[in-house]
């Protein structure tokens, strides 16, 4: 499916990026800053949440007294080590088992994996010390010391040889041999496969990454696969992407088993001429393999994402992985791109304290990708960054912009979080000042806080397209959301003609659009749809009706500048309003946790708005115009106090930049 011979620029980058992880494990050697320590835990911990919960607690105990902004700054000096064995409180997984040490002894604990006839098997022990001194582990005659109290993690086989206190510890019960056999899976197209046993354990085909998803299911992608598997009860799963059902079976294969399962299409979103695109997926990224154009193909057709866009970027260093990509590939769809699927190399333009920017279709690589790594200076302004990635052709917008809930009548302090960690804090400014086109609605972190700031955003006066975007990474195979499907959350973009990088970009700047965890989610406002301004004066009737497709919704809503104005169950909900100040609409889907969504707090779906002009004014509501003012006032006392500038003149910049999106701002009050 990826025919496009890989440039030689590229070939040596991954030969690099396999040689960092050699190295280096999971962190490729970048910076140990908070998140970058994360990376180091996280193919053996359940959640991202345990990780900084668990790194807070113990920086809280052992720096007492520590400010937040040193607390963060303290966590480089935590054990990765004592991190996961603190976060799994005790439990034990497919990927790690423990050694137990206690006064009294050593005991393994582990959940055993099936191993086919001759098959090889490694998997990691955690050493978990209760004892009050330190201990000498010896594996295969090497020495590994654990301190008083602590934590180890160290490779193991089933054939190695450890020995505690002098005595031997058998690993066998790390496995169990099972009988082999052989399952052929067909759907007729590509599709996104599970293959689990009844404890749960993951089989894959040959050289397929070994992913698990949010709700730790494994998953692999393709059609007409042969895996080698046990001969004992499986259960089969197929989907493929959002836009379909999910089928199951058990079987018990044998020699030669051929199963034939294909899925349920829910609805056909193409052959209304919206197509659904995630804004924000990386090929290398860190993390425990290494991504290559072949696996972005595979996944892409087996989840029928219509629109990839995989960004080029750093981590917490000067390195900006699948850079050679996109120097080589820039404004060009990449070779498996069909009539129905596009996919190119973008960026991800990254501060830390201002917010991280997706840019899709960019014609030439930008000067700059990042600002304030590894002790630089927070400048330029994003707005700069914005301004340059807008004149190479790209569609752009904030990424994964808050992580905190907002209440809708919170102050703007309460999405001005203390510390560097990567919210879209720059957004009111430059939404204000028309540089960015987009704001991810849908993404990994906290969904009803973006959406919060979005529709204070809008009622102030910003023509912004909701979009999604979700930070998936090819090269994790075990981190929650990051190693979930792309695609897991779309943007669908209603656009006009053919599907082509620029149609779909031109789609989002018209703000045709809607965001979405998984269901099909229609606005219509007297026959205009997202992104279409309604000329109306005060008494005008107008009816509008917001339908839903999908099994997980169990809320629709109907909301204007001032709030909710109609709700009720799925799948059709109609209201008639009468105009009055001019405002915007938007319709949102809801429910609770669901299979079919990954995200952790359930299902999801927001349209970007239909505006009302009245008498020809724009919606610039007082109280949404106040909100933007004052998170600009906040925001430059953050800038003041907590970032890194070199100059007085840098500081200046930034100001500046305030002070115009303010003029803007206070040039919509209706006097």
């Amino acid at each position: 499916m990826c025919d496009d011979p890989i440039p030689a620029a590229v070939r040596q980058a991954l030969r690099d990026y396999r040689r960092l992880l050699d190295e280096h494990g999971p962190s490729w050697g970048e910076d140990p800053i908070g998140y970058v320590r994360q990376i180091e835990t996280s193919a053996y911990l359940m959640d991202e949440q345990a990780f900084w919960i668990t790194c807070l607690t113990q920086a809280v105990e052992r720096f007492p007294g520590a400010a937040d902004t040193e607390l963060e700054a303290r966590m480089a000096e935590l054990d990765p080590h004592e991190i996961i064995r603190d976060a799994l409180g005790g439990q034990v997984l497919d990927n790690l088992a423990a050694l137990r040490l206690t006064p009294g002894g050593a005991a393994l604990d582990a959940r055993p994996q099936a191993v086919l006839d001759g098959a090889t098997f490694r998997t990691g022990l955690l050493i978990d010390s209760a004892r009050d001194a330190a201990t000498t582990v010896l594996l295969d005659g090497e020495a590994h010391h654990v301190p008083p109290r602590g934590a180890r993690l160290i490779g193991v086989t089933p054939q190695s040889v450890l020995t505690v206190d002098d005595e031997p510890v058998s690993l066998e019960s790390l496995t169990r041999t099972a009988r082999p056999a052989t399952l052929r899976l067909r759907a007729g197209f590509p599709c996104r496969w599970s293959v689990t046993g009844e404890d749960g354990q993951g089989w894959y085909p040959a050289g397929a990454p070994h992913r698990l998803d949010a709700h730790r299911r494994p998953y692999f992608h393709g059609d007409d696969l042969v895996l080698d598997v046990p001969a004992e009860p499986l259960t089969v799963r197929v989907t493929r992407g959002m836009e379909y059902a999910t089928e199951e079976r058990r079987i018990t294969p044998g020699p030669g088993t051929v199963l034939e399962l294909a899925p349920e299409r829910l609805y056909d979103a193409a052959s209304r001429g919206w197509y659904g695109g995630d804004m924000h997926v990386h090929m290398n990224w860190t993390g425990d393999t290494v991504g290559t154009p072949a696996h972005a193909a595979t996944v892409q057709h087996g989840e029928d994402l219509h629109v990839l866009n995989l960004v080029a970027g750093n981590v917490a260093s000067e390195r900006v992985y699948d850079r050679e990509a996109l120097e080589h590939w820039a404004g060009q769809d990449l070779a498996w791109s069909d009539a129905t699927h596009i996919a190119r190399l973008g960026v991800e333009y990254r501060n830390d304290l201002l917010g991280h920017l997706y840019a899709f279709g960019v014609q030439r690589p930008p000067r700059r990708y990042h600002t304030g790594f590894l002790g630089t200076a927070d400048w330029p302004p994003n707005g700069q960054g914005c301004a340059e990635l807008r004149e190479l052709g790209a569609v752009l917008g904030y990424s994964h912009p808050f992580h905190v809930p907002i209440d809708a009548d919170a102050p703007p302090a309460f999405a001005l979080t203390s510390g560097r960690n990567c919210s879209a804090r720059e957004i009111v400014a430059d939404a204000a000042l028309g540089l960015i086109d987009s704001l991810d609605v849908l993404n990994h972190s906290s969904i009803h806080a973006t959406a919060v700031v979005y529709r204070h955003l809008l009622g102030a006066g910003n023509t912004l397209a909701a979009t999604a975007g979700t930070d998936s990474m090819l090269s994790f195979e075990r981190r929650g959301n990051q190693s979930s499907p792309p695609g897991w959350e779309r943007v669908y973009a209603r656009v006009e003609g053919p599907l082509t990088a620029a149609s779909f970009a031109d789609a989002i700047r018209g703000g045709r659009t809607f965001a979405t965890t998984g269901p099909w989610l229609e606005l219509d406002a007297g026959g205009l749809g997202p992104g279409a301004t309604l000329d109306a004066r005060p008494g005008d009737r107008l009816t509008v009706t917001v339908r839903s497709v999908g099994p997980e919704v169990t809320r629709l809503e109907l909301r204007t500048a001032d709030g909710v104005v109609a709700e009720g169950p799925p799948h059709e909900l109609t209201a008639e309003l009468t105009v009055g100040e001019p405002t915007y609409l938007v319709a949102v889907a809801s429910g609770p946790a669901h299979a079919r969504s990954f995200h952790h707090t359930g299902v999801y779906a927001h349209t970007s708005p239909v505006y009302i002009d009245v008498d020809g004014h724009h919606v610039a509501r007082e109280a949404d115009v106040q909100w933007c003012l004052d998170y600009l006032d906040a925001l430059e006392e953050l800038l003041r106090t907590q970032a890194r500038l070199e100059s007085p003149g840098q500081l200046s910049d930034h100001l500046a930049l305030l002070d115009e999106a303010r003029t803007v701002y206070r040039s919509r009050r209706r006097t």
